[in-house]
């Protein structure tokens, strides 16, 4: 076996790692392959036997990168002793004034410490590679949803990703032995998220799904271990607060049509996250919204009679205190009976999932109260038409032993604060169709002799953008022509614009200032910056807590406990206390 070390030109992530790793290990006779985007280099053993150095770099070539052998030798003295394994990452969270805008600071520093050599005009580094991640969030008083966001970022297993887009490498640290190559850092690759092709298992499939009749935390267990039977599913979270669920799945074991058909037979509804369907998604929010506060508003014009009839109890001066009382029963009856059985509906249907689920939620008890005061009532009833052959009480008294007021008043309070909820849940989405904002809707792409306005979605990557001053860039990439300077306060928080040459990067939704450039497009659609942190952020959203994790598995128990002691409650005050 020979061991072989390489220059490997191109390469800028993990995904270019996991990409020359995948085609190296087709070849026979390879093994011990280590690639490493941050300084440019790769080793790997060589069977000469087998495969030889040619094919080891053509098989590169293929791959899409360049490289050249530097170095070849027995030696096996390219270890990582002493390099620090993670990188240094230092959050901080700040609360500002409420007019203040939220901002975002990401700072990247690399810190060397050993010696330069060259060798054959190749400049080598012997020693290690510190690399020093700082994140600052500023979030304006009073900004709960953004609070939230930032705080789920945080914790989030993605946020060391964030740090991509600001820096060319994903790497944090890394020790170098005698003959590897310290490359200058590459242009940032902006792919927030594992692409696809170098790290998804064959058939694997990751899909994000809104969720719409979910209730409380049980409603998420439930709708989590519906998505979990079906087959070929890897991994499922579902998040009550931002009511969408990220499913990990086989999709040549299963679909993501299969997996809608789980959630609805759990009795609850799902659809296709689409990142372009944000406006609709916000128009389906926003419609929930105004049917809970119809429903509410029912509620409290149904019940506020019922309410009035128990003021005449405590209150005899009140007008109608001898006229309605004979009335109060059949009235109350009529009043509910909508509210009941129409506004309450949802309870009933939350309550015939949980069942079919063997479980029990929020919906559970909602249902089983109202039930129990509204069918007792309506027991009592029928007993006094039957006892005494009228549906009015006689002798100018009310029947007696009706509770049908309880019933529609828990269900119109309960309607007040799903209305509530709803509202809070919308604000969440809030600061996502901020940043989809602030990506221009045109183009002025360069179209044979002339350029044209196009919409943003039709640029392609290798097309020449030309942009004026005072405009937003709209899609990343590189100046081939003209310079300006340009305000990208948008990412970096930087108020102070920045100067842009040819061969300068520049960031999609990001400002000029005065001068005029072409640039050649290298990021368009989700490959964007802005795309890929909307990306990152609806992930976080997405994503669970471990607290949340503990607190879904209290309220999965909850209900049972409290219907456990509303049975042992009747029986003792039945049967013990008479």
């Amino acid at each position: 076996m020979k061991k072989i070390i390489l220059k490997i030109d191109g390469m800028h992530c993990q995904s270019c790692e996991k990409i020359i790793t995948m085609e190296l290990e087709e070849l026979p006779g390879i093994s011990n392959i280590k690639i490493d985007s941050t300084a440019g280099t790769g080793e790997l053993e060589i069977d000469n036997n087998l495969v030889n150095e040619r094919t080891v770099l053509q098989a590169i070539e293929k791959a899409g990168y360049k490289a050249e052998i530097i170095n070849e030798d027995g030696n096996q003295n390219n270890s990582n002793n002493g390099a620090d394994k993670e990188p240094q990452i230092s959050l901080e969270k700040k609360m500002v004034n409420s007019d203040s805008p939220f901002r975002m600071r990401v700072e990247s520093t690399v810190e060397a410490e050993g010696s330069f050599s060259s060798k054959n005009d190749t400049p080598n580094f012997e020693g290690k590679v510190k690399h020093h991640k700082k994140g600052e969030f500023e979030v304006p008083q009073g900004r709960e949803d953004i609070d939230k966001i930032v705080e789920n970022l945080i914790q989030s297993s993605k946020i060391s990703q964030l740090f991509s887009i600001f820096s060319g490498d994903v790497k944090s640290t890394q020790s170098i032995s005698s003959g590897a190559v310290l490359q200058p850092p590459q242009m940032p690759h902006h792919d927030l998220l594992p692409d696809s092709s170098s790290t998804k298992s064959k058939g694997e499939e990751h899909v994000s799904l809104i969720l719409g009749g979910m209730h409380c935390a049980s409603c998420a267990g439930i709708i989590e271990r519906a998505i979990k039977k079906m087959p070929g599913v890897k991994s499922a979270s579902v998040n009550f607060a931002a009511e969408k669920a990220r499913v990990i799945f086989d999709s040549s074991v299963s679909s993501v049509e299969n997996l809608i058909s789980a959630v609805d037979k759990a009795g609850y509804k799902a659809s296709m996250h689409e990142e372009a369907n944000t406006e609709e998604e916000s128009a389906q929010k926003e419609k929930q919204i105004k049917s809970l506060w119809r429903k509410f508003i029912w509620g409290a014009v149904l019940s506020a009679p019922m309410l009035y009839f128990m003021f005449l109890d405590f209150f005899k001066f009140l007008p109608g205190g001898v006229a309605f009382l004979p009335y109060i029963g059949i009235i109350s009856l009529i009043l509910t009976l909508p509210v009941q059985f129409i506004i309450g509906k949802g309870f009933y249907k939350g309550f015939w999932s949980g069942l079919k689920m063997k479980t029990f939620n929020m919906d559970s008890l909602i249902a089983i109260g109202t039930s129990t005061a509204f069918f007792y009532s309506l027991w009592q009833f029928i007993n006094y038409i039957v006892a005494n052959n009228s549906v009015i009480g006689l002798a100018g008294a009310k029947i007696p032993e009706l509770y049908f007021e309880t019933a529609a008043f828990l269900i119109t309070f309960v309607s007040l604060g799903k209305f509530f909820e709803a509202k809070a849940k919308g604000r969440t989405s809030q600061a996502i169709k901020k940043l989809i904002g602030l990506q221009p809707k045109t183009a002025r792409v360069v179209r044979g002799s002339s350029t044209v306005d196009i919409p943003v979605d039709q640029v392609m990557s290798g097309d020449i953008v030309v942009v004026r001053p005072g405009e937003k860039i709209p899609v990343d990439g590189v100046i081939v022509k003209g310079q300006s300077s340009v305000d990208e306060s948008m990412l970096t928080g930087e108020s102070i614009p920045k100067e842009k040459n040819i061969g300068d990067m520049v960031i999609g939704a990001t400002i000029n200032k005065h001068g005029s450039f072409e640039f050649k497009a290298t990021k368009v659609g989700k490959e964007t910056a802005l795309a890929q942190i909307i990306r990152l952020i609806e992930d976080a959203q997405g994503s669970k807590a471990p607290i949340q994790a503990v607190a879904d598995k209290i309220s999965a128990k909850f209900v049972p406990i409290v219907l456990i002691i509303s049975v042992l409650t009747f029986l003792v005050w039945f049967f013990i206390l008479g």
